[in-house]
């Protein structure tokens, strides 16, 4: 398992939602978009399916590989099933605060 990403069957994101996903899930870490983009193309391909968890900041990179994947490596051969945008409550500067959270899931079409 690398340092920089965390690819696991079955892992949540969010304790307060239930995802049941079949495919794999990736969670974006501080890491190259291109890297990750690998990482979802190779398990894409193992699986059929990849969702892809992220939080606060790492958010457009999250969005930013989702796009590299479906429109420029697997373009016509893979889309993007579902996005869900959601927030968790997280410690902040000034006590409770809010982060954002996406999930988008890709599958392949071939």
């Amino acid at each position: 398992m690398s340092l920089l990403s965390e690819i696991e069957k079955g892992t949540q994101l969010l304790d307060s939602n239930s995802f049941s996903d079949d495919g794999r899930v990736l969670i974006i870490r501080e890491q190259p978009m291109m890297e990750c983009a690998l990482d979802v193309l190779t398990n894409l391909g193992n699986s059929g399916k990849v969702t892809l968890k992220a939080k606060g900041d790492l958010i457009p990179t999250a969005v930013a590989v989702a796009n590299i994947v479906t429109e420029n490596m697997m373009k016509g051969n893979s889309k993007i099933r579902d996005i869900v945008v959601d927030s968790e409550s997280g410690p902040g500067r000034y006590g409770v605060t809010l982060v954002s959270t996406i999930k988008i899931i890709i599958t392949k079409t071939n």
